[in-house]
C-alpha cells in the first residue's frame, strides 16, 4: 500500500510538472509563430491545466479502468466547483463577469446535464449498466469544438492592446520542454492509474470511489493552486474562468477523447448519484452567483463544507 501511495504522489508530481513544461514550451513556439497571446491562453494554457485529468482518464480507459476514467472527471468537476471556487471565495469574495454568467457557466451546466443524459440512456434501455459509447464521445468532442471556436473568437474580438508576457525560449529548448512535458504527462498518468488501482484493492475500495476522491483531488491541484493564487491577487476573472473552463474541458474534451478512443462500458451504477450531485452542485452554485454577481465568503465556506460532507458520504458508501 505504501508503494502505491508513493507511486500516486510521484505520478501527480510528473503530471503537474509535465503540464507546466508542456505549456511553457508550447506557448514559446506559439509566440514565435506570432499566434496572439489571448489564443494561447484560451487553448494551450487551458489544455495544460487539464492535462493531468486527460492523461489519467485516457490511460484508465485504455487499461480498462473505466470507473477511474469517469470518476476522475466527475470528481474533479465537483472538487473544482465546491473546493477550488469555494476556497478562493473564502479567501476573498470573487466578482463574476457578465460573460461567465451569460455564457460560460451555463455551458458548464449544459455539459454536466449532457454527460448525465449520455450515461443514463444506456442504463435505461440496456440491462448491462451505464456506458459512454464512441458516438457519445464524438458528440462531446463536437460540443468542445463549438465551445473553443466561440471562446477563441470572442477572445480575439475583445482582447486588450497590451497582451500578457509569454516567455520565449530558443526553438530547440521549446521543443525539448514540449517533449519532456508530454513524457511527464503520459508517464505520470500511467503511474497514477496503476497505483490507484493497487490502492483500491489494498483498501477494499471500488475504483469508482478512488477515482472520485484520491485521483480527482490530485489531478485538480493545478486548478486549485491557480485559482487560489489568482483570488489572492484580486484576479477574479482568472479564478472563476479557470474553474468553469476546466469543468467544460473535463467533460467535453477529456471524456470525449477517452470514449472516442475506446468506448467506456459497464460503468458503476453508483455514478447515477454522483452525476446527480454534480448537476445539483452546478445549478445550486450558479443561482446565487447569477443573482449577486459575486461568490461571497460565506457562500465559499458553505461550498467547501458541502464537499467535506460529500467526501464523508463516499467513505461511508464503501
Amino acid at each position: 500500500m505504501i508503494i502505491d501511495i508513493l507511486g500516486i504522489v510521484i505520478g501527480f508530481v510528473l503530471l503537474v510538472k509535465g503540464a507546466d513544461w508542456f505549456v511553457d514550451g508550447s506557448s514559446s513556439v506559439a509566440k514565435k509563430l506570432q499566434i496572439p497571446a489571448v489564443v494561447i491562453g484560451l487553448t494551450i494554457v487551458a489544455f495544460g491545466t487539464s492535462a493531468p485529468e486527460l492523461a489519467v482518464s485516457v490511460s484508465a480507459a485504455l487499461n480498462g479502468s473505466n470507473d477511474i476514467a469517469l470518476g476522475n472527471v466527475v470528481g474533479s468537476n465537483i472538487f473544482n466547483t465546491l473546493v477550488v471556487l469555494g476556497a478562493s471565495a473564502a479567501i476573498t469574495p470573487i466578482a463574476v463577469g457578465k460573460s461567465a454568467i451569460r455564457k460560460d457557466y451555463p455551458m458548464s451546466i449544459f455539459a454536466a446535464v449532457l454527460l448525465g443524459v449520455l450515461c443514463l440512456d444506456t442504463l435505461l434501455f440496456k440491462a448491462d449498466g451505464m456506458s459512454i459509447s464512441r458516438m457519445d464521445g464524438i458528440i462531446l468532442l463536437i460540443c468542445f469544438a463549438f465551445f473553443m471556436y466561440t471562446t477563441v473568437r470572442a477572445g480575439i474580438k475583445g482582447r486588450a492592446e497590451a497582451e500578457e508576457e509569454i516567455a520565449s525560449f530558443p526553438m530547440w529548448k521549446s521543443i525539448l520542454f514540449i517533449l519532456i512535458g508530454l513524457a511527464g504527462i503520459v508517464g505520470g498518468g500511467q503511474l497514477t492509474v496503476t497505483c490507484a488501482k493497487g490502492l483500491a484493492r489494498d483498501l477494499g475500495m471500488t475504483e469508482a470511489v478512488i477515482g472520485l476522491t484520491v485521483v480527482a483531488l490530485g489531478t485538480s491541484l493545478p486548478e486549485l493552486v491557480t485559482s487560489v493564487v489568482a483570488a489572492k491577487k484580486g484576479e477574479s476573472d482568472i479564478a472563476v474562468g479557470n474553474v468553469i473552463g476546466s469543468n467544460i474541458f473535463n467533460i467535453f474534451f477529456i471524456l470525449g477523447t477517452s470514449a472516442t478512443i475506446l468506448p467506456m462500458q459497464n460503468l458503476d451504477a453508483s455514478y447515477v448519484f454522483d452525476l446527480l450531485v454534480l448537476i445539483v452542485v452546478m445549478v445550486a452554485t450558479f443561482v446565487p452567483i447569477a443573482i449577486t454577481k459575486k461568490v461571497h465568503r460565506s457562500v465559499g465556506i458553505t461550498m467547501v463544507l458541502a464537499y467535506v460532507a460529500y467526501t464523508a458520504y463516499l467513505i461511508m458508501r464503501l
